[in-house]
């Protein structure tokens, strides 16, 4: 006789991608366990900004720890020609710490019925079994992959990425100016090298200040962050900590599943690939997956159907980008262009939406993106 798993549900990673498929397959009444390797409230590399969809899905089940409320962009293109926009009354972004946020998702897990194990180092899984670095074994009925786009679970399901991107980011300490310069505002730096842009971020007492650019140019990314840093007159700021990160957006036919291990947010390699924004990516197939627990082919429906068009709507954006971002610098000082940017930070258009206005579709016609 075959042995009775132990769990339905048994969730690799305790980010917003696992702690989202946790809650949702808890509230549908699966036994339901999180395996989290480190212990919350615990820091992330993240520049922590929410779009509308992101406040959407996260607003219905936790209190989100705001520390800011975007109403206005400053967008530069290489330190130059500087152009600010302001959103008027509703906010276009909303900026978390990631340890505070997470541990909310948290929080909401266990409120749903949950059981998260921190400090549970996963070694391998297989089919139904998730085996723990001291040798002990938990089996469930599905499991689901949340440890990130390096992780074990990624690896099993073979997930493939065709773009790498490196992210760099400090957090400074803030000034009293600090604060009253850059509450409510956020600057976007479309950078140096093809599809790199740099970022400052206000968090309350801290700024997040941050550069992206393709992997496999990594003095080239140092020396952006710190020309950026300069330039922001941000140099002399006690530094609160430094890391890095890889961003890793899959191949649109890369598997989601493998029989019952199945993947989500950043270990399916969904985000965004040109703003690589991908908490509203974990946070939705997080959902998915957790409530589909019983029917995994609906998941993977449903992430072809609602994330593929963007994704691949992002990455026309990016080639667009890549090529001409002093065109995408000026599209953002248009009212059409502004609108529909606008318009993504909201939640109101999804990035297939915005290509498919005829102002937009226009101009990378023009471009061949």
């Amino acid at each position: 006789m075959i042995a009775e798993p132990a769990w339905d549900v048994a969730v690799v990673g305790g980010g917003p991608a696992g702690l989202s498929a946790a809650r949702a397959a808890a509230a549908s009444g699966a036994r339901t366990i999180v395996l989290e390797r480190a212990e919350h409230p615990r820091y992330k590399t993240c520049g922590g900004g929410l779009i509308g969809t992101s406040m959407r899905y996260a607003s219905e089940y936790i209190d989100v720890p705001a520390q800011d409320s975007i109403s206005s962009l400053t967008f530069t293109l290489n330190g130059r020609r500087t152009l600010t926009r302001r959103g008027g009354d509703r906010p276009l972004l909303t900026l978390v710490r990631r340890d505070d946020f997470d541990h909310a998702w948290y929080s909401a897990a266990l409120a749903a019925g949950a059981v998260v194990r921190q400090n549970a180092q996963v070694r391998a899984v297989d089919e139904g079994v998730v085996r723990l670095a001291d040798g002990e074994e938990i089996t469930a009925r599905v499991v689901i992959g949340a440890d990130g786009s390096a992780g074990i679970t990624s690896r099993h399901v073979g997930v493939v990425f065709e773009q790498q991107d490196l992210g760099l980011e400090v957090e400074l300490a803030a000034t009293p100016a600090d604060r009253r310069d850059w509450q409510g505002r956020v600057l976007l730096d479309w950078g140096p090298f093809p599809g790199s842009y740099g970022w400052v971020f206000p968090k309350n007492d801290q700024l997040t200040v941050g550069v992206i650019m393709s992997k496999g140019h990594g003095a080239e990314t140092k020396r952006y962050l710190t020309d950026f840093v300069s330039r922001m007159g941000l140099s002399e700021r006690e530094v609160l900590r430094d890391s890095g990160h890889l961003t890793r957006c899959r191949r649109p036919d890369s598997p989601l599943r493998r029989g019952s291990v199945v993947v989500v947010g950043d270990a399916a390699g969904l985000l965004e690939p040109w703003t690589r924004e991908g908490i509203s990516y974990a946070l939705r197939s997080g959902t998915w997956a957790g409530s589909s627990w019983k029917d995994l082919a609906e998941y993977e429906r449903r992430v072809n159907a609602e994330l593929g068009p963007e994704m691949s709507a992002g990455r026309r954006l990016l080639n667009a980008f890549c090529r001409y971002p002093g065109v995408i610098h000026s599209l953002m000082s248009t009212p059409l262009g502004w609108r529909a940017f606008a318009a993504f930070c909201r939640g109101n258009v999804s990035m297939a939406e915005v290509i498919q206005r005829r102002s937009i579709r226009a101009a990378l016609a023009i471009f061949r993106a």
